[in-house]
């Protein structure tokens, strides 16, 4: 039997009875403030969950299903989010440091004021996701999907855009110095110039000048 507990009050939160959390099925589970750090959740199935404020700082979560789920101000740092499948998941405040989310699915997300410092993302759909204000900070964004996502006000100074499709995405106030964006497409639609693909300024419309 394994137990889930809360990270400051030690109060058990659930009961497993199985050995390993390895493609555990967690559906709904009402989780929040436990601490599941560094453990390997491979596969695991958190639909709907409530997992607010939980750590996952260097959990091995690659495949694992979080859709539905709440995990707001949930630590990622470092975590391993490799095809996680995070649709319509509210990660508002949640903490993603330095984790790899390499072929995630981040689609109708909620993200806002995030802070993906140093995160992979290549090819990740974060298409039609709310990503007001967060912080994307040098990290690595190739060829992600980011058709239709709210960026509004995102700092994605120094990050890695090369190939990212973001055509429709609402890039109001976004910072965007020292970024790379060879082939990237822009919000109406055009490629960015090889000639374009970085630049010291920070305003979007400057990538696609000729």
């Amino acid at each position: 039997m394994i137990e889930i507990k809360h990270a400051t009050t030690q109060d058990v939160l659930y009961r497993i009875e199985q050995n390993s959390l390895l493609d555990a099925q967690l559906d709904n589970a009402k989780i929040a403030g436990a601490d599941l750090s560094n453990l390997d959740l491979r596969g695991v199935t958190f639909r709907n969950a409530d997992l607010r404020d939980v750590n996952f700082s260097g959990a091995n979560l690659q495949g694992a299903i979080l859709k539905n789920a709440d995990l707001s101000r949930a630590n990622f740092e470092s975590a391993n989010l490799q095809q996680v499948d995070l649709t319509n998941a509210f990660l508002d405040d949640a903490c993603f440091i330095e984790a790899d989310l390499s072929h995630a699915i981040l689609r109708y997300s909620k993200m806002s004021k995030a802070d993906c410092t140093g995160a992979t993302l290549v090819r990740a759909d974060i298409s039609l996701a709310d990503l007001n204000q967060v912080n994307c900070n040098d990290a690595n964004m190739a060829h992600s999907d980011l058709r239709g996502t709210n960026l509004a006000g995102a700092n994605l100074n120094g990050a890695n855009l090369t190939g990212a499709n973001m055509l429709d995405a609402k890039m109001v106030d976004v910072q965007m110095t020292g970024v790379h964006m060879e082939n990237a497409i822009g919000p109406h639609g055009k490629m960015v110039p090889i000639h374009r693909m970085k630049t010291k300024h920070s305003r979007w419309w400057e990538f696609w000048k000729r």
